[in-house]
């Protein structure tokens, strides 16, 4: 495999002045470009994106796929990749899955067809094997969401870590009766496994049994946190704490009880995820679990970069931390 040296050598010119031609450097004479890119193209070399620019084959476009950006997560997630890729020469393009599976080929058909150069994808419908073929195409980085194996490149948290936290909190303050709310299914394999798990590490642990009355799946929104309080409301044996999958649902819960006449924490103690900004606009603020949204944006950007430098690079899995933040709503 043919190195810059060689492009050196061949070119009749410097390493340094082959490295100013193949990252755009300004102050180069047309004549000596084209002696650079003449010898790489004779040799074959392609030493990185910067280098694939200049002969038309990279986009400096990156995909980023989200379940649904109107999600304050993801918006604020997007933010942070946005900025991160600008300051660093490149766009962001970003598709909306709805938790479509076919919805994300089509976006992940954009690396094949050279529109984008690399994809970050938050959430993932598909079986790993059908996302995996892509990669043939182009960088593929898993940032929020991960598969088990080592397959792609991962920006990740401890999911189960922030709901055992959450659970943990609720029993140190001597509540027995904790529901619980989820986006995904509350089952072993499903979407949300890691956070389910969490939980009930918390509560085995204190020899709390759950009650399944109070397990409510497929929770993702205000209205939908708003529903989970009325359902409580109409139960003979309610719950005294309940912990959410998501701030917005705990929002919801939060602003229903209050329009009934309950008082939070003393009549329900309630638990978040994520610490989005309403967290801090609810009365009363809301205890939750802090995602590091900012971290996880220009790490996704970083490791993604350096694949499309380095396509050798190794695989690897970036956690980044979690932790509960407590306000006045426990």
């Amino acid at each position: 495999m043919a190195t810059i040296l060689d492009v050196a050598r061949l070119s009749g010119l410097s390493k340094t002045t082959v490295s100013r031609v193949i990252n755009n450097h300004p102050y180069v004479s047309e004549e000596k470009k084209k002696q650079v890119l003449k010898a790489m193209k004779e040799l074959g070399y392609t030493p990185n994106p910067s280098a694939r620019r200049l002969r038309g084959q990279l986009t400096t476009t990156i995909g980023v796929i989200v379940p649904r950006i109107v999600n304050p997560f993801f918006s604020h997630l997007v933010n942070s990749i946005e900025q991160a890729a600008y300051k660093k020469g490149y766009q962001v393009l970003i598709f909306q899955s709805y938790e479509d599976k076919e919805k994300e080929i089509a976006f992940l058909n954009l690396l094949k067809t050279k529109q984008v150069d690399g994809v970050i994808m938050t959430s993932i419908e598909n079986d790993w094997k059908m996302i995996e073929s892509y990669k043939e195409y182009g960088p593929i980085l898993l940032c929020n969401d991960y598969v088990n194996q080592t397959v792609a490149p991962m920006i990740r948290l401890d999911q189960s870590k922030g709901a055992y936290l959450g659970g943990k909190h609720l029993i140190d303050k001597g509540h027995q009766k904790i529901a619980y709310c989820t986006g995904g299914l509350f089952d072993e394999e499903g979407k949300g496994k890691d956070r389910n798990h969490g939980f009930q590490k918390a509560l085995h642990e204190a020899r709390i049994k759950i009650n399944p009355k109070w397990i409510f799946v497929d929770q993702h929104t205000i209205a939908d946190g708003k529903q989970v309080m009325k359902q409580i409301l109409e139960m003979d044996d309610r719950p005294t704490a309940i912990f959410t999958g998501s701030d917005e649902v705990a929002g919801g819960i939060i602003i229903e009880a209050k329009e009934q006449g309950l008082a939070i924490p003393q009549d329900l103690a309630v638990v978040g995820f994520d610490d989005q900004p309403i967290a801090e606009i609810l009365d009363p603020k809301l205890t939750t679990i802090r995602q590091p949204v900012d971290q996880m944006g220009e790490k996704s950007i970083q490791v993604m970069l350096n694949i499309l430098d380095n396509p050798e690079t190794e695989i690897k899995s970036y956690e980044l931390p979690i932790e509960l933040i407590v306000r006045q709503s426990t």
